[in-house]
């Protein structure tokens, strides 16, 4: 099994740029309102949480690369690991990831993080590659990350589609709503998720 990269650079940072085209999809599907707490995972130097904090969101973003906090275009922007989340339980009314579930390890933790930290009913919207091949849309970062963009897999190290992500959601109390397939720069799937009343992470 191959080690997955580790986000301490300053050129992936700064790399990361705002594309319009995602607030658009969050705000169609999950609708995040005024006043309503949020918090995006893997949020880069805070782009999307930026315009979400600016339309009267309370948008919290994390990222665990420092040189994303250290190049943040917000104060909102807070480094922190997505397999430990170091907010109270119930705390969000609303979550998102886009763009990168696909590059966590432990996908089940990071997960049954973002379920624990959602309230009842609360949900989360995921945005990640439609990848005919594990690792394909990832060979210009891993040349970055790495030096070596055949080290691709290294940064992609999950292969997702919605079937799989909801099977590993359902058993960290993420009930699956929706689901749909577009194509931006590249294909990616994008699938909406609520956190069951009754649930938790198992």
């Amino acid at each position: 099994m191959s080690t997955a990269a580790k986000y301490e650079s300053k050129r992936y940072a700064l790399l990361n740029v705002h594309d319009r085209r995602h607030q658009n999809t969050v705000n169609r599907l999950i609708a995040p309102a005024p006043g309503e707490r949020l918090i995006e995972i893997g949020c880069g130097r805070g782009f999307l949480t930026r315009a979400l904090a600016a339309d009267g969101i309370d948008a919290i973003g994390v990222d665990a690369n420092p040189y994303s906090v250290e190049n943040a275009v917000t104060d909102r922007v807070v480094q922190m690991s997505a397999e430990k989340l170091d907010y109270p339980s119930e705390s969000f009314d609303k979550a998102l990831a886009v763009h990168s579930l696909e590059h966590m390890p432990d996908l089940p933790a990071v997960l049954a993080e973002i379920s624990r930290v959602l309230k009842p009913g609360a949900r989360a919207l995921f945005i990640y590659p439609a990848e005919p091949i594990q690792g394909l849309y990832a060979m210009p970062s891993a040349y970055t990350l790495l030096g070596n963009p055949f080290k691709a897999r290294q940064v992609h190290c999950q292969w997702l589609w919605p079937k799989k992500l909801t099977a590993i959601a359902t058993k960290k109390g993420l009930s699956h709503v929706s689901s749909e397939f577009n194509l931006f720069a590249s294909p990616q799937f994008v699938s909406v998720y609520e956190k069951v009343s009754d649930g938790g992470a198992r």
